[in-house]
Parts: C-alpha cells; structure tokens; sequence
C-alpha cells in the first residue's frame, strides 16, 4: 500500500510537468524551436504586391494599332523615363470619288502617306498625356482627273465658257501640302502602362501645322465664249484670257484651302506592351 501510494504521486507530479511541457512547446514556433527566426515566415506569409515598373530608358517596347483621320496606323513606344515614353509610326489612307466644282468634273483620289514621332509626357504617371512631336514625312495630297463633257459649261473666275464638241477640255488637279509638319496632341491611354498591364486603348486629340495646302489645276481642249455678240473658240492652254482666269480660279481654291493648315488628328486604337 504504502509503494502504490508513492507511485500515484510520482504519477501526479509526471503528469503536469509533462503537459507543461508539450503546452509550452505549442506556443513556440517551429523556428524557434529549430533555432531559426520567426520573421522570415512571417513575412513570407504575406505575399509581395505587384511592382509598379519605374523602368529605365529603353527597357521596353510596345507596338499597336489605331485608325484616324491621318488613316490606318501602326506604332512603337519605349519609355525614356517613369514620365515619359518615345513614340513613332507611320499611317496610310486611300481613298476615291468624283466631285464637282465650277462645272468641272474631278476623278479626286485621296493618298494619305506619313510618318510621325512623339515624346509622350505623362504628368501624373496616369494614362493622361501630353505629345508634341512631329509629321516627319507628310505626303497626303488629292490628285484627280479634270474633264468637262463636250457642250457642257464650266466656270472659270465667274467667266463662263462651253467645252467643245470636237475637243472638250480636260485636266488635272492636284493638292499638295508641306512634306514636314510640328504637330501636338492630348490623349488618354499610355502604350507602356506602368502598372504592368500588358494592353492599353490609346485616344488621341489634337491637330498638326501642315501649312497652306497649294491648289494647282491645268486644263488643257478648247473652249469657246461669247464675247461681244461674237462666239470664239481657243484653246485653254494658249488662250491668255483663259489662262488668266484659271489662274484668278486658282487662286481662290488656294485661299479656300487656308482653313485646312490646322490638319485636325483624330485617333483610337490599342496597343500590346512585351
């Protein structure tokens, strides 16, 4: 009796101790135990945010595609700064329908040819930003045939003159504009987002100082006119009078085309950053 009474209480004493022990050994964490350090686990428990890139010049690329009234275009954009992206491309348009003007009638065709760059500067590092840059090559131009059908009238500065039945007058024009232009835009959405997005849908809005767009029309056939009661018949291409007037006809299209030297550049499109 007396050794069952030492060993329950050899028992009893075990027993806390041994809970103590294991107690104590959950409320430590395995590094500890281990002889490691708890920190580490602890911010590895927490996964690092995404990074927003504030990459250096030249340490991306991103090409896309838009529509404007420069035409269809493609284009390429690097960033040179976290503010600041480099942008180039090129746009192109074709385009055919026949107008009439004065009584001349013209096979236009419109070609639309440029290449442009910008420097895109982002001030708040949003999608907004400023672009000036420029039209390095600018070969938009109007081209169209000119003819007036035989016995048609036509108008050449409010003088009136009927085309021949025997060689109606023919010709061309042509509406040319400067081959370089500065240009300035605002627009929202940035090519090389830096939150790291890979697509983006760029806006743009502005215009480009294209210069006076130059008229030039040539006619060629005879013509015929009264004059004093009299009809007479000339060709236009050696006819001073008639050469005077186209020239004085000339001239007010080119007066008219004044209000296009501030090119309007409407665009939208997306692009794809690698």
């Amino acid at each position: 009796m007396h050794r069952f009474s030492l060993a329950l209480a050899a028992l009893s004493l075990s027993i806390p101790a041994g809970f103590a022990q294991q107690s104590s050994s959950s409320l430590v964490a395995p590094e500890l135990l281990s002889g490691g350090s708890a920190v580490p686990a602890a911010m590895g428990a927490v996964s690092a945010p995404p990074s927003v890139s504030r990459s250096g010049a030249f340490s991306g690329v991103a090409v896309g595609a838009k529509v404007g009234l420069l035409g269809v275009g493609v284009e390429v954009a690097t960033p040179l700064s976290y503010h600041l992206n480099l942008r180039a491309g090129g746009n192109f348009f074709s385009y055919s329908d026949t107008l009439t003007s004065d009584g001349i009638t013209y096979d236009a065709a419109l070609r639309f040819r440029s290449a442009e760059a910008s420097v895109d500067w982002f001030p708040l590092a949003g999608g907004f930003h400023i672009s000036p840059g420029a039209l390095l090559y600018n070969g938009n131009r109007i081209t169209g045939g000119a003819n007036v059908p035989a016995g048609s009238t036509f108008t050449l500065n409010s003088t009136t003159y009927t085309s021949s039945a025997t060689n109606p007058v023919t010709g061309n024009g042509t509406v040319t504009m400067n081959k370089a232009a500065p240009k300035v835009t605002v627009g929202w959405g940035n090519l090389l987002p830096r939150s790291g997005r890979h697509f983006s849908f760029p806006v743009e809005l502005g215009f480009a100082y294209i210069g006076d767009p130059k008229v030039a029309v040539n006619l060629a056939g005879t013509a015929c006119y009264t004059d004093a009661g009299t009809q007479y018949c000339s060709n236009v291409a050696t006819n001073s009078m008639i050469e005077s007037n186209l020239a004085a006809q000339v001239q007010k299209l080119n007066k008219d085309a004044e209000d296009a030297r501030f090119f309007p550049i409407i665009s939208m499109g997306f692009a794809y950053r690698f």
